[in-house]
């Protein structure tokens, strides 16, 4: 699955990076360089959407149908 965030980086006052995602709540990252803290939030926000997915899926009836859809 491919999907395109907003990340929002700014200097740290202590040195480096922080970066957050504000599509997805609780998503930051930080890094020495904004490369880093790109990284760093992509990394945050794959976690977090995988743990939204096993929320969301815990519970359901064995036949329910799974399907993936596309938003552009």
């Amino acid at each position: 699955m491919k999907a395109e965030f907003t990340a929002i980086i700014d200097e740290a006052p202590e040195g480096g990076y922080w970066a957050i995602c504000p599509e997805i709540p609780g998503a930051n990252g930080q890094g020495e360089t904004k490369e880093e803290a790109k990284e760093s939030l992509r990394d945050a926000v794959a976690l977090i959407l995988e743990d939204r997915l096993e929320d969301g899926l815990r519970g359901l009836a064995s036949g329910v149908v799974r399907e993936t859809i596309s938003v552009e």
